[in-house]
């Protein structure tokens, strides 16, 4: 299906009589939530292997510190911008951050697997506060800065992905408890930061939760993930696998038909039929399992003991360091991802994206036995990924009418949070399936990677086969985000 929507349609709301100043500092405040979650996003990954040793666990077992957040973060984004609507964004947002605020302080407090955990799905369910201030930001501000006020907000992402640093700069010197102190910091200035200077929305467009059927979502997508998280130490054709993939599988089945007889469906079913729809859906899941399934490689093979004969035995600040490039790489690509849809299309962009992303893996399954080789590599992932999160929301936004924006956009953010959890599982699985003498072996690193590029190769496909949109034109003067 082409677009109906005409310029600005899905970015602007009424007009707004917030003065200037004030507009300020509400965005202000709903970027400091956004930074906060970007830092949890990525603070823990160069620390995996720390954390493991820790919280005396497994490479599947501190692989959850991601799953949990991403699985949360699935079923936040599908419920909390509804709720939004329904009762108020100020309101939920506000709830949002509390939610935040208290996983944090969980994490920060605890030292066991099982309460880290508790709290990263406590902050990962926070994930949910983008479609609610992306709302706040369409009613509240002036329409000719809510497209600025968007970019900003995902921009923040990429801002918030130097949180890899942290570990380096502080575990050596302090607790490691003050990775969790500092965006706690962050979330009490954004939490009073809103209740100061945001506004209740007055628009609000009613309705009802199927609740019913967001836990079905979750029940399936849960088992299914745990499965393949346990599968190796369980044994692929135990009861127990087994019984976790196909029952997940069938309560998804289930879900899928309990959503196509809603009159209040979780996720439009429906919509999913559509070409422009499904296309930006399995990329949207190749994206989140490429980009965050690498987050459970990368800081593992390089932090091992360089006895094993082919890891780099690099310290937490080394580590830093090495995905440091990632960050930097992912904030060009981001920048110059609206020159690509002005010069070329938003569709070729994520085509082009996606690609680099997928022989930046490609090459590190090739050649990885120095430092660069990963600094190599995560260069040329990071510009792919900065140039996809970039165009994604601009691509999905202009592949349907305007009416099916808001529910079609918190889709796609649901699947890509999807393939996070189930990327960074599939990854943890392939690495912990080929040890000796108790650690990992190159060949299980080699597969991961390749796996990884595998998943960008089928982004690539499903990229090619989204509808062409509105001119590159008209896509140029919108949000990048």
């Amino acid at each position: 299906m082409t677009s109906t929507m005409k310029a600005g349609e899905t970015l602007q709301g009424p007009p707004s009589n917030t003065p200037p100043a004030h507009s300020r500092l509400i965005l202000g405040s709903l970027l400091l939530g956004a930074l906060a979650y970007g830092v949890l996003a990525s603070v823990l990954v160069p620390a995996l292997p720390f954390f493991e040793s820790t919280l005396h666990t497994t490479e599947s077992g501190v692989t959850w510190l991601l799953t949990a957040f991403f699985l949360s973060g699935a079923g936040s984004t599908a419920l909390l911008g509804r709720l939004g609507d329904m009762y108020g964004k100020r309101r939920i947002l506000l709830i949002t951050l509390a939610i935040l605020a208290v996983g944090i302080l969980i994490s920060a407090v605890s030292s066991s697997l099982a309460l880290e955990i508790v709290g990263r799905a406590l902050q990962g369910a926070a994930g949910g506060l983008f479609p609610l201030a992306f709302g706040i930001v369409r009613d509240e501000l002036p329409q000719e800065r809510v497209p600025g006020g968007i970019a900003a907000l995902t921009g923040t992402i990429s801002v918030g992905s130097a949180g890899v640093l942290l570990p380096g700069l502080l575990i050596p010197h302090a607790s490691w408890h003050w990775l969790f102190w500092i965006p706690l910091i962050l979330t009490l200035f954004a939490l009073l930061g809103t209740w100061l200077y945001v506004r209740e929305s007055q628009v609000r467009t009613g309705g009802t939760i199927n609740w019913a059927n967001a836990a079905l979502m979750m029940i399936a997508i849960t088992a299914v993930v745990f499965g393949i998280s346990e599968g190796n130490q369980w044994g692929w054709s135990s009861a127990k696998t087994l019984g976790l993939l196909v029952g997940g599988s069938v309560v998804g089945v289930i879900w899928v038909i309990a959503e196509l007889q809603s009159k209040n469906p979780v996720i439009n079913m429906s919509l999913t039929r559509q070409r422009a729809v499904w296309t930006t859906n399995v990329f949207a899941l190749m994206a989140g399992a490429g980009m965050y399934g690498a987050f459970a490689a990368y800081p593992v093979f390089a932090q091992l003991p360089a006895s094993t004969g082919f890891s780099y035995g690099a310290s937490l600040m080394e580590i830093g360091l090495y995905l440091l490039p990632l960050v930097v790489a992912m904030g060009i690509g981001s920048s110059l991802a609206r020159h690509a849809a002005k010069a070329f299309s938003p569709r070729h962009a994520l085509v082009g994206g996606s690609a680099l992303a997928g022989v930046g893996f490609g090459f590190m399954a090739l050649w990885n036995s120095h430092p660069y080789d990963m600094m190599i590599s995560l260069t040329l992932a990071g510009a792919g990924f900065g140039v996809v999160l970039a165009t994604l929301f601009t691509v999905v936004v202009h592949s349907v009418p305007g009416r099916n924006v808001g529910e079609v956009s918190g889709m796609n953010s649901v699947i890509r949070f999807v393939g996070g959890a189930a990327g960074t599982q599939v990854v943890a699985t392939l690495i912990s399936s080929s040890v000796t003498n108790g650690m990992p072996t190159l060949h299980g690193f080699v597969v991961s990677f390749v796996a990884l590029a595998v998943f960008m190769a089928v982004g690539v496909a499903a990229a090619v086969l989204v509808p062409s949109g509105p001119s590159a034109g008209s896509v140029s003067g919108r949000t990048s985000g």
